[in-house]
């Protein structure tokens, strides 16, 4: 399966993969971050439900502090 995230085409050897199943891979637990899923942001409590199929889009945004 292949998506784009963050404009670049990455293959997942998987047929189907949630938004979770992409944070462990990317190991970006514990991190501030928003996850969207074909333009709409997916609440964290959906994680675990929403499946991405071939060809999604997604961006990961990071959060950053300052001041």
């Amino acid at each position: 399966m292949k998506i784009v995230i963050n404009g670049i085409e990455r293959e997942f050897k998987k047929n189907k993969i949630t938004p979770q199943d992409l944070v462990n891979s990317l190991k970006i637990t514990g991190q501030r971050y928003a996850i969207e899923h074909n333009g709409e942001i997916i609440p964290r409590s959906d994680f675990s439900e929403r499946d991405i199929q071939d060809g999604d889009m997604l961006e990961i945004v990071g959060a950053v502090g300052g001041g």
